[in-house]
């Protein structure tokens, strides 16, 4: 008898035929967001669940399903998961690093750029036939060639940002937990390693690359955004909760940093409607890594380790490896 798993939101059809040849599934196709006591209703007989990080797989639901074994989120981000709470009840827990390193770099330039340069705001000025002549003073904007590119989590995606600075003469600077190898700095367009609050005050445009945890929640707040210059921007692509969204909404309205680009928010997607009234913040939708051949490998990796998971193998990602002792 095949294992049974759940599918919670809609996902590329052949990654569904692929997990049907070795489960016996349930697919949300439909993609209806389920909250938390449907998940848990659905989950119950099922060993497994292909995971989205709008889930959220907490101690209650772990406790409610207890033949459940493997918890593999489609994403590299996985603060959706309890994961102390599948330690302890002996469930594996997966996610899908590297695959989408260098798109999520890609499109952290994307919003660096087009904050920095007004893109957006000048888009919705010329939709709305505003446009009418030149003029001297249009939409300045920030260089970024020659600035100084402030990374603060400098894991694999910090480092490909900062290797793509080099085509702009940028100076790198970052702060991380741990400071890189010599050799990773040099890599990484021969990053600085500096203090958070330093780099805050030095940088021209930073990006925000830590993953979310009790530790890093509102890292950047009303203090952190006054140490940022005037004429500087930030960019979050890396999950809501890492910047105060209200301290920012703020800071935006007063001119305290020029602009910003944002792919995350808190209690996405219920963002913070402030956001909206304001012209020099461009907004996305939690795209960043949303390539089709990126997301494609996003979902196959998700995909075998379930399958590895569930046929007495060691997934590939396993997010707590401790769980094998059990």
């Amino acid at each position: 008898m095949k294992p049974k798993i759940l599918i919670t939101r809609a996902v590329f059809p052949e990654v569904v035929e692929k997990l049907s040849q070795h489960f016996d599934l349930e697919s949300n196709q439909d993609d209806v967001v389920y909250g938390e006591a449907e998940l848990i209703r659905r989950l119950q007989g099922k060993q497994g669940v292909f995971a989205n990080p709008s889930d959220r797989i907490s101690a209650d639901l772990i406790n409610s399903n207890p033949g459940l074994k493997a918890v593999c989120n489609m994403a590299v981000g996985y603060n959706n998961i309890d994961i102390a709470a599948a330690t302890a009840a002996g469930v594996m827990a997966t996610n899908t690093p590297d695959v989408l390193n260098e798109t999520t770099a890609d499109f952290a330039w994307a919003l660096l750029m087009a904050a920095a340069r007004r893109v957006t705001e000048s888009e919705h000025y010329l939709r709305a036939g505003e446009w009418k002549k030149w003029s001297y003073d249009g939409f300045l904007g920030a260089d970024v060639h020659g600035a100084t590119l402030g990374i603060i989590g400098m894991g694999r995606i910090g480092q490909a940002i900062a290797r793509r600075s080099l085509g702009f003469n940028m100076k790198v600077v970052y702060h991380n937990r741990s400071r890189l190898t010599p050799e990773q700095e040099a890599y990484a367009n021969h990053a600085e390693y500096l203090g958070r609050d330093e780099l805050l005050r030095t940088a021209d445009h930073v990006i925000l690359v830590l993953p979310y945890s009790a530790a890093s929640h509102h890292t950047i707040g009303a203090a952190e955004l006054e140490l940022m210059k005037p004429s500087a921007t930030l960019v979050n692509i890396a999950r809501g909760g890492i910047v105060d969204d209200a301290a920012l909404i703020a800071a935006l309205k007063a001119g305290q940093i020029a602009a910003a680009g944002l792919d995350v928010f808190e209690n996405e997607p219920a963002l913070n409607p402030g956001f909206l009234a304001l012209s020099n913040v461009v907004l996305t939708p939690h795209i960043g890594s949303a390539s089709g051949s990126t997301r494609r490998a996003m979902a196959h990796c998700a995909a075998d380790n379930l399958i590895a998971a569930l046929s007495g193998q060691t997934p590939p990602n396993l997010l707590n490896p401790e769980v094998l002792k059990k």
